[in-house]
């Protein structure tokens, strides 16, 4: 393969695909309100000769090119979130800014950049003939509703349309690395009931703010305590020692997971709680009832099952018995589209092996481009050399769903900085673009012809 000529082509496109990122970040796009962002995603795609250009019923964006029998996938999702406190911009976001060097704006790093990479990686395949041998297909997604709920876009694709790609790469940012895994979340809610009455009496009363308020204090033991054996009381722990809650830490250890290593890779699971409810007759009166939210951060070897028991465990939740309920919250909003298409908040933990053939392959083509150390512009290639090529994800990404949900083996690569996600005056770099088109390009004769030899 001409690499070289790879990296030509890629620089050859960087003034189209900052015109084309700026266009999408001018119009409205938060999570089930993508539509015109997705009709102007699949114009770009038309113009460019992509075979089949369809949206679909839940309105995710599906470009194909090529007719080999070797389906790849490159996703990524087009909607962003909003702007939050606009005195903390120093530009306008949505209409964002260009200079030589940096595109900014809502959305340019995540993650619309890595759309617009994949697309015109895709154009570069077949102005290059990278395509004329028939040996694979490439599907490029602009997927709606991620940042409401990663991962739903691709159980629609699955399971509706019927897509299974041989794999897909992730093009959310990763600050010029090559990332195989991220921890799993999930959204767990804890009811409490109680019994009101005056205030003036409290004793009359059973108040679920005072029984969560246990709970809590547990909750933050589990996240906070060690896991040894000797270990009598947790750091913040309200219980006696012959109670001793041991922290997620545990999972680290191969005495208490079988996949210890990847959970190394990717850390600890975290669980901390996000959002408190309560009702009460008034003021004067003792509360009903209380609930909360809680995030819960997994890593490799935890499940939903095995989280929400870790719950239901608690010594707190266990005292009051029937009076707490421990459940996942489901999500359910329409697309843009009208679909409805429910779902549990729950978002599996995923990791592909160091020595599997896709990240071997994607490691090959981007060495065989821009050599084994990461890459940038001069702001950011000092900082990136210093981080080992292959890395994991913080964050979540719709390999949630493709390999966590459905082993459909996931790689990431994309432009932009993680740092820039949902943070005021994000912004991301045009040679990023570039990189990320010119590695996108190369995979999928680098994958195929690895398996042929």
């Amino acid at each position: 393969m001409d690499f070289e000529a790879i990296k030509a082509r890629a620089e050859y496109y960087k003034d189209d695909m900052t015109r084309f990122l700026r266009e999408l970040v001018r119009l409205p796009g938060e999570s089930c309100g993508e539509k015109e962002k997705v009709e102007r995603a699949a114009t770009e795609m038309r113009k460019l000769g992509f075979d089949k250009v369809e949206i679909d019923g839940m309105g995710n964006l599906l470009g194909y090119m090529g007719s080999g029998k070797t389906l790849i996938a490159f996703d990524g999702h087009i909607d962003n979130v909003g702007v939050g406190n606009l005195n903390n911009w120093s530009f306008d976001p949505l209409e964002g800014y260009e200079n030589d060097e940096e595109i900014g704006g809502r959305g340019v790093s995540d993650q619309q950049g890595g759309i617009v990479s994949a697309v015109y990686g895709a154009k570069i395949m077949k102005d290059l003939g990278l395509l004329n041998d028939d040996k694979y297909t490439v599907l490029v997604t602009a997927t709606v509703q991620e940042e409401d709920c990663d991962g739903l876009c691709w159980q629609y694709i699955i399971n509706e349309s019927g897509i299974r790609p041989e794999f897909v790469v992730l093009n959310e940012p990763t600050d010029g690395g090559i990332y195989r895994g991220q921890r799993g979340r999930m959204e767990i809610r804890v009811d409490v009931k109680g019994i009101s009455c005056h205030g003036s009496a409290p004793e009359r009363g059973d108040n679920a703010i005072h029984k969560m308020a246990e709970i809590l204090l547990n909750v933050r033991d589990l996240n906070e305590n060690n896991a040894d054996d000797d270990n009598t009381g947790g750091r913040f722990s309200c219980v006696d020692s012959d109670n001793q809650i041991k922290g997620l830490v545990k999972m680290l250890d191969e005495k208490y997971n079988p996949e210890w290593k990847e959970a190394r890779f990717l850390g600890r699971g975290t669980i901390t709680t996000s959002e408190i409810f309560f009702t009460s007759p008034s003021r004067c009166a003792v509360a009903d009832s209380c609930s909360v939210s809680l995030d819960r951060r997994m890593t490799a070897g935890e499940t939903w099952e095995s989280c929400l028991e870790e719950i239901r465990n608690l010594p707190a939740v266990k005292k009051y018995g029937d009076d707490v309920k421990v459940t996942m919250y489901e999500y359910d909003r329409p697309s843009y589209t009208g679909c409805v298409y429910p779902i549990e908040c729950y978002f599996p933990t995923w990791v592909i092996p160091e020595d599997h053939p896709v990240t071997k392959a994607m490691e090959e083509a981007y060495k065989g481009l821009y050599g084994n150390e990461r890459h940038g512009n001069a702001e950011t290639d000092g900082v990136r050399k210093a981080r080992p090529l292959t890395d994991k994800w913080t964050f979540s990404t719709n390999g949630v769903s493709i390999m966590g949900r459905n082993n459909i083996p996931c790689i990431g690569f994309g432009p932009g900085a993680e740092a820039q996600a949902h943070a005021p005056n994000e912004k991301t770099w045009k040679q990023d673009l570039v990189t990320s088109a010119a590695v996108f390009a190369a995979l999928p004769t680098v994958y195929v012809s690895k398996l042929s030899s």
